[in-house]
């Protein structure tokens, strides 16, 4: 019986923007303050909503239910790439990568 390979991945590299650690501040405010304007504007969308009862109307319904699957869609990846860039680290565990792909498929 010939021996096999029994080795398991534990984690995936992630390929980033630029490799330039001088780079890696610019890049990491940008990526910040886009996720924060995405994530706040719409949660001003849906408290909108919410507290005004003209707002009630199926439109608005559907409105603030794509502003919630926003807000889910970009917490998928971008607060894990963000931790990627403050750390210098471009590793996943293969737990993190299926979990993150099943998610933004889904959503």
């Amino acid at each position: 019986m010939k021996p096999m390979n029994d080795t398991e991945i534990s984690e995936n590299l992630l390929l980033g923007f630029a490799e330039d650690p001088e780079l890696q501040p610019l890049i990491f405010g940008l990526f910040l303050s886009m996720y924060l304007v995405t994530v706040l504007g719409n949660l001003l969308i849906i408290l909108a909503t919410i507290s005004d009862s003209h707002l009630h109307t199926p439109m608005y319904f559907f409105l603030s239910n794509l502003s919630f699957v926003d807000i889910c869609f970009t917490s998928t990846t971008i607060p894990k790439m963000l931790v990627n860039i403050q750390t210098q680290s471009k590793a996943i565990t293969y737990a993190g990568f299926i979990t993150q792909i099943h998610l933004f498929y889904s959503l």
